[in-house]
């Protein structure tokens, strides 16, 4: 059973139509007690670091994830906002991250370029693997995902980053450590790469 956390925060409905259209069962997850069965966590997140956070919080799911990803590791997938808050600080924000993958999320400086690139980084780009990844199984190398943010990850480890992006010089756009992935970009919005990567998923 798939578990989308539902913490107010990201498009959960359109991830449950995705499952369902991959007739792949799938729960909506706003309560503790709705964990119970879950076998793997989709984590979306749209908006600023810490208020994910607090809403995280509010929630009251955020201990039992700390559990049912540390102590029992079942996979989870942090998207967009919910990769960031994977990190255990932010350029954003002031709150401490879930500190589930080692590294820390830092804004977009462009003053160096000839020509400065636009913040934030919207539409679509270019995905390159670096290393092998089920969930990238199927998908063509450089394979276009759909983008929306201001920060990245940058990971401690480089053998956590499993893919990468060039907007301005390349950035990890997605990462992995042990039951734990992250993916900078939107799969509900990158039409068949996006909708392959989440049967990925839910196929690891």
């Amino acid at each position: 059973m798939i578990g989308i956390i539902d913490y107010g925060l990201g498009n959960v409905r359109a991830f449950a139509n995705v499952y369902k259209s991959l007739n792949l069962p799938v729960i909506i997850v706003k309560q503790p007690s709705e964990l119970k069965n879950v076998s793997k966590v989709i984590l979306p997140g749209v908006g600023a670091f810490d208020y994910a956070l607090q809403k995280l919080d509010q929630s009251g799911m955020r201990k039992y994830l700390d559990e049912k990803v540390l102590e029992h590791h079942v996979p989870v997938l942090g998207i967009c906002v919910g990769m960031q808050i994977l990190a255990h600080s932010s350029d954003e924000g002031s709150l401490p991250g879930l500190g589930w993958i080692d590294g820390e999320v830092k804004k977009f400086k462009f003053s160096l370029l000839k020509k400065p690139l636009i913040i934030p980084h919207m539409g679509w780009n270019n995905v390159k693997p670096i290393k092998i990844n089920g969930m990238f199984k199927e998908l063509d190398y450089d394979a276009r995902f759909y983008f929306l943010h201001s920060y990245y990850f940058q990971c401690r480890k480089n053998e956590d980053i499993v893919a990468v992006t060039d907007y301005g010089g390349e950035f990890a756009c997605a990462v992995n450590s042990g039951n734990i992935f992250g993916i900078q970009f939107h799969p509900e919005k990158s039409h068949q790469c996006g909708i392959q990567l989440l049967a990925n998923f839910a196929k690891l």
